[in-house]
């Protein structure tokens, strides 16, 4: 099977890094292009500073291109490329994902300016991979994945939802640093100056996302707070549900809908969503595929390691509220391992121009 041509949109973040790692060896994908911001037009991209914890894969000599001209994505898609992976910052995204939509390219985009336009669809594959369907709907093709903080919380929520009746919520999270990018790792490294927790406008974006998914309208209070870790979002869930609910139901919902979302079609999705350690361990389980936590990670060849939810310390308040926590990789499940899993599902639905042959 010839792999379908693709670029990234975004060189030198930790999201496009994460990106260009997952396309190295990806069986269904190739990366061919990289499009950066005008100043590193002409670089190689071997010249721009590695800032993942693996090491850099042996990529094919490319040199950067201007993420900005627009001339370039006819001039790409002319040249057979065909899939966007886009990790641009939202700022820029806004007026860039559609240019490259527009010449024929599907975008698959890390960003939040379209996660609520109608017509774009907002997409988790084990939730609502039905929506994809509607990618192409404003006249261009463009597609998102969610916000990273909303994975931990909607995955668990979602089957107890559909079993029980989700009324109202509650989350506290503890966001890692990468979440806010590689400059405020760098900031924070030998700065003992007190840590900004706060993260403006990511309680409203998340609530809206999930309300979105699942098509949901009941109460919701979400209190999201930046933390010292690198990697991993951690989130402490209250749930109250419209019908009585005890923990051998809880259990018994969340392991069959995890037995039925097991995947073997698409190369990023974990063995299993869900993960259910005794504890939670953020360092131990910050690399889980749905089967196993790996010690030494290698996600340009393990693409389904990081792309698991681990859920823990499930517990019944009373009959009808539950408590939970859940832990995910923010950069790989919750930023570029979702996108590619989206061009998956559309690549499976032969959404890309593809016969699958």
């Amino acid at each position: 099977m010839d792999r379908l041509k693709t670029v990234v949109l975004g060189a030198s973040g930790l999201v496009a890094q994460r990106l260009q790692q997952r396309l190295h060896q990806h069986p269904w994908f190739e990366l061919c292009a990289v499009a950066g911001k005008s100043e590193r037009q002409g670089e190689t991209l071997d010249s721009i500073l590695w800032r993942l914890a693996e090491e850099r894969p042996p990529f094919a000599p490319l040199q950067i291109e201007d993420v900005h001209d627009a001339d370039l994505p006819k001039k790409l898609y002319e040249a057979g490329i065909r899939v966007a992976f886009s990790a641009l910052p939202s700022e820029h995204a806004v007026e860039v994902e559609p240019m490259w939509a527009r010449s024929g390219i599907a975008v698959f985009s890390n960003a939040s300016s379209y996660r609520q336009d109608e017509g774009v669809p907002l997409v988790i594959p084990e939730i609502n991979p039905h929506s994809l369907s509607q990618i192409g709907a404003i006249g261009y093709p463009l597609a998102c994945a969610t916000n990273c903080t909303l994975l931990p919380i909607i995955m668990p929520l979602t089957p107890l939802h559909r079993s029980f009746g989700l009324r109202s919520f509650s989350v506290r999270t503890e966001q890692a640093l990468s979440g806010g990018g590689y400059r405020l790792i760098d900031h924070r490294e030998g700065n003992s100056e007190p840590l900004e927790e706060d993260i403006p406008g990511e309680a409203i974006k998340t609530e809206a996302e999930f309300r979105r998914i699942l098509d949901w309208n009941g109460t919701a209070e979400i209190v999201c707070k930046r933390v010292e870790r690198n990697d991993g979002h951690h989130v402490s869930v209250k749930a109250e549900f419209e019908n009585d609910i005890t923990l051998d139901d809880i259990h018994q919902c969340l392991h069959q809908w995890n037995a039925l979302n097991a995947n073997k079609e698409h190369p990023s999705a974990p063995h299993s969503p869900l993960m259910f350690p005794s504890d939670l361990d953020v360092k131990a389980h910050l690399f889980g595929d749905g089967i196993a936590f790996e010690d030494e990670p290698n996600p340009a060849r393990n693409l389904k390691t990081g792309m698991a939810i681990v859920v823990t310390s499930i517990e019944c308040l009373d009959s009808r509220t539950v408590a939970f926590e859940a832990y995910s990789h923010n950069t790989i499940r919750g930023a570029a391992g979702g996108v590619v899993y989206l061009a998956e599902l559309a690549y499976s639905m032969h959404l890309l121009g593809n016969d699958n042959s």
